[in-house]
């Protein structure tokens, strides 16, 4: 991460003027080309308008949520961790589904985004760190995050995924969240608010997963295919997970989210829909997960 370049310093107010003025412009035709390249529109069709629209195709008021991420992205040279076609992926499902109830492991510098991306709904971030925390909420206070703690490390990860079988509570006929203190995989210190909230996208970009005493995205990929198989009310929950090109999350990824539920890739980036339970027809569906 860079530091943000020093501004010339102005030697008189009209001068001063002008470099606002450009700024300013760069800013706006700036965003104006992000939302373009988001938003998936007729190649064909023109930028801008040249005719009338009517009152069914005008976007709703603004939230202030979404006013502070244009402002935000538009001064700052700090970038959102996943690529353009990852966010792309992402934003085309929440598009379509928002307002929903739409859970986030880790937060960062996109969290912003992704909250304007569904202002009349729910958005929660789970984070381990309190310092970061504190520091991401400087910049966005009004981010809906809560910190957690995570039972597992990264150097656990092959012991417990040959192993989670041998524990009932972690099989996917008993499979639950809350209080399930004997399941290692399970993450019980989740606030009341997620195990009371059906979510309809989940994403799972955290917590770290480099090194072996860091927690590992075992317990955020086990949870989640739980929170999406315990689900009551219909249709599907989205779950993304990124950094797919690592072991831990790729093997997880095949256990607990299951290949046939899987959608869509991009990059780094996995897109699954799964069934609720109950909409799940198998022979095996005591024994493993897929």
């Amino acid at each position: 991460m860079h530091p943000p370049l020093p501004l010339p310093q102005p030697q008189h107010d009209t001068k001063l003027c002008i470099v606002f003025l450009g700024v300013a412009a760069a800013a706006i035709i700036g965003t104006t080309f992000l939302l373009s390249s988001l938003i998936d529109t007729d190649t064909d069709a023109p930028l801008f308008c040249t005719e009338s629209i009517s009152d069914e195709f005008l976007p709703t008021t603004t939230t202030p949520m979404q006013l502070d991420a244009i402002l935000h992205y538009a001064t700052t040279q700090i970038v959102p961790q996943q690529s353009l076609p990852e966010i792309t992926l992402s934003f085309n499902v929440l598009r379509s589904i928002s307002p929903c109830n739409f859970l986030v492991f880790g937060l960062g510098h996109d969290s912003l985004m992704w909250a304007a991306f569904n202002p009349d709904g729910k958005t929660l971030f789970l984070e381990e760190d309190f310092m970061w925390v504190r520091n991401i909420l400087k910049t966005a206070p009004n981010l809906n995050a809560a910190i957690i703690n995570y039972r597992t490390k990264l150097g656990d990860a092959h012991q417990l995924l040959n192993s989670y079988q041998s524990e009932p509570e972690c099989g996917p006929s008993k499979a639950y969240i809350r209080g399930n203190t004997k399941c290692k995989l399970a993450i019980t210190s989740l606030p009341e608010e997620v195990y009371d909230t059906e979510w309809d996208m989940i994403m799972i970009d955290a917590p770290r997963g480099y090194f072996n005493d860091a927690p590992g995205r075992m317990g955020a990929i086990y949870s989640a295919a739980v929170m999406a198989r315990n689900r009551k009310k219909g249709g599907v929950t989205h779950v993304f997970l990124h950094d797919v090109d690592r072991k831990v999350e790729k093997a997880y990824a095949h256990e607990f989210l299951c290949g046939k539920n899987l959608k869509k890739g991009v990059g780094r980036l996995w897109h699954f829909e799964i069934p609720p339970a109950h909409n799940i027809s198998t022979n095996n569906a005591i024994a493993r997960f897929c």
